[in-house]
């Protein structure tokens, strides 16, 4: 039967994702030990399908406007699904580098995966194996398709744009440290544009005041700012101090701009 909405889908998506992982953990490429096929069940499970699954859900969407109507086999769905997951494969890949460049404590309202007891930097190497597994299922489901090139090479341009986006991003909260006056819109849609533009769409992430990000709230605060309020800006931004991020949060809502979001939940 086709699908008629994301509604509908979800259950079989989040279905598919264990079919998925029981495929990964049975993989004969590689000869998993006990410890070893544990591992990555949990660490899977832990940053794969804890966000809200927008991205991939958005792939079947996608597909049923572009089928204009017309009925989606069972095949189609499954398909993509299967491609949905390994978008979310992707940005788990993605948050897990990025957690540890940014020295980050939360994601998603849980601990970062690196800063679990016993995780650590092994971390650095479940993020590759999280890349690598995108590279698995492809294989396993689109390699007779005559698309199956196009697909490989979708992801490498994509890894490689978002790749490009997170220098941006480093260098930039680098030369922001000493100098706030250098995030500036086009700064900010340029580290959009290629960090996260590229696979998703782009929400400010909860610890950007700590971690003296670029984002589109300071970015926006810093255009419309009176000399005071800047000060303030400039003195606390970029501080771990909760006071301090109070204080930035307190500019952000006397300028009108919203912050009471949870963006940690993607």
């Amino acid at each position: 039967m086709a699908s008629n909405g994301i509604v509908d889908v979800r259950p079989k998506f989040e279905k598919i994702y264990l079919e998925l992982k029981a495929q990964i953990l049975a993989d004969p490429a590689f000869d998993y030990t006990v410890d070893a096929r544990q591992w990555v069940d949990k660490m899977l499970d832990y940053t794969v399908p804890g966000g809200k699954l927008n991205r991939g859900l958005s792939v079947i969407d996608s597909y049923r406007l572009l089928k204009a109507g017309e009925e989606i086999s069972e095949d189609e769905v499954f398909l993509g699904c299967v491609l949905g997951w390994c978008i979310e494969w992707l940005q788990a890949y993605f948050l897990i580098l990025d957690d540890i460049m940014d020295g980050s404590h939360t994601r998603r309202g849980q601990p970062c995966w690196f800063r679990l007891p016993k995780v650590g930097l092994i971390a650095v190497n479940d993020g590759i194996l999280l890349r690598n597994h995108i590279c698995r299922i492809l294989k396993m489901h689109f390699r007779t398709k005559p698309y199956y090139v196009d697909l490989l090479d979708l992801f490498n341009e994509v890894e490689f744009q978002t790749a490009s986006g997170q220098l941006l991003d480093l260098i930039t909260t680098h030369e922001g440290a000493t100098d706030l006056s250098k995030y500036k819109m086009p700064t900010y849609v340029r580290i959009v544009q290629y960090k996260t533009a590229y696979y998703s769409f782009y929400l400010p992430i909860g610890t950007d005041i700590e971690d003296f990000k670029c984002s589109w709230l300071v970015v926006q605060a810093l255009e419309r700012a009176n000399e005071s309020q800047l000060q303030r800006l400039y003195a606390n931004y970029g501080k771990t101090d909760p006071s301090c991020v109070a204080e930035v949060k307190a500019v952000y809502r006397d300028l009108g701009i919203q912050v009471e979001q949870s963006w940690e939940a993607l």
